[in-house]
């Protein structure tokens, strides 16, 4: 896409960021409408309009053009995430909610896994005088499409209204969830979610790992590529191996998590893990194998995301963890807009990834460290 449309790091990283400007104000609009509306409908409406704006993506042309596009998928995703963590708490226990969300984002890494050599293939297709990168954004918006509609029908609000669960197992759930909920479970307004220590404790935490995380993921493939000279085929196969790992990550940490009872250290290893690989890029290694298995380490960062993200919802009730989780993926976001651009403009700067690199380290470890003084089933917001 920057080839062919002659776009500069700079434009790209804007391109990127942007997304997260509509996607940042509408989190916690979204997260709030999954607890009082329809997890169903607003998670199904979501994936419809998303796969439909990435679809349209494929017609971007100028500059302007991708940062309205990237504008406005920005706000058809914006209710998905925080609305999915909202929604797992409506059906999983605690003992069990950090492997329920490490198979749900397990799917974060698969999807590079199987996407990135899929991708590789197109991006060196032209079917019908289109360019590979245009046919990648359309083929990618049919299955956000297509597990819509199927979200729609199979997705159940509450376990009240599962007809799947025998009435003695639909009462189980919710009077075990009832029971697990914390003493002080009453609903707050974004402005108190706003002056809450712990609140703001883990989206600072979120803020920093974003920063580091988002740039990374968006910069990897060119990173790999300008320093290996490999085809576009043959990156998309190597650059699934640091999801591999990632996958295998996830699911390990989230079972030892739930099985040991503990939330802030396997959360915090997996991003100090990403730091060491940071600081190797750091010396510019010349071997390409070496600087995949760092790229590995750095990806492997992302485990910490199932068990971070069951933090909030075991110290809040469900009403309260609605407007919390919405708060704090904001704020993370925020870090998703700045992150690639500025890796982006420093790189155009200075023709090196260094400076960025740089930063992105100093980020990882600030992430690392807050998260280890994060609540743990605490029983109070403040």
């Amino acid at each position: 896409m920057s080839r062919d449309l002659g776009f500069s790091d700079r434009v790209f990283g804007l391109g990127v960021g942007v997304f997260f400007v509509s996607y940042v104000s509408l989190q916690i609009p979204g997260a709030v409408l999954v607890e009082r509306w329809s997890a169903r409908r607003m998670i199904s409406y979501t994936l419809i309009a998303w796969g439909s704006l990435t679809a349209l993506t494929a017609l971007v042309h100028t500059p302007a053009q991708l940062y309205l596009a990237r504008f406005i998928l920005g706000a058809a995703e914006a209710g998905f995430f925080p609305g999915v963590v909202v929604y797992l708490s409506h059906w999983f226990l605690r003992e069990d909610r950090a492997k329920a969300t490490s198979n749900f984002m397990a799917a974060i890494p698969l999807s590079f896994v199987v996407g990135s050599p899929v991708a590789g293939w197109i991006l060196g297709r032209h079917w019908f005088g289109l360019a590979g990168w245009r046919w990648l954004f359309v083929l990618e918006g049919m299955p956000a499409i297509v597990l819509g509609v199927v979200a729609f029908f199979y997705l159940t609000d509450w376990p009240r209204e599962a007809k799947w669960l025998a009435p003695e197992q639909r009462q189980w759930v919710e009077q075990t969830l009832h029971e697990e909920e914390p003493v002080t479970a009453k609903a707050i307004t974004v402005w108190e979610a706003m002056g809450s220590r712990a609140i703001l404790l883990i989206a600072s935490a979120v803020f920093f790992a974003y920063f580091a995380f988002y740039s990374f993921v968006f910069y990897f493939p060119s990173m790999l590529k300008r320093q290996s000279g490999f085809s576009d085929m043959r990156v998309g196969i190597l650059g699934a191996l640091p999801y591999l790992a990632l996958f295998l990550a996830m699911q390990i940490n989230g079972w030892h998590s739930d099985r040991s009872g503990e939330r802030r250290w396997h959360s915090a290893v997996p991003v100090f893990v990403a730091v060491a690989g940071f600081l190797g890029l750091l010396l510019q290694p010349q071997s390409v194998a070496v600087t995949l298995g760092l790229f590995t380490m750095v990806g492997v960062g992302s485990a910490y995301l199932p068990v971070f993200w069951t933090i909030p919802t075991e110290f809040l009730s469900q009403s309260t963890a609605a407007v919390a989780v919405g708060l704090i993926n904001a704020v993370g976001s925020v870090s998703g807009f700045a992150g690639p651009y500025l890796f982006g403009y420093l790189h155009t700067r200075t023709g090196s990834y260094f400076s960025g690199l740089a930063v992105l380290t100093i980020c990882a470890l600030a992430g690392g460290l807050l998260m280890l003084c994060t609540p743990q089933r605490a029983r109070t917001v403040g």
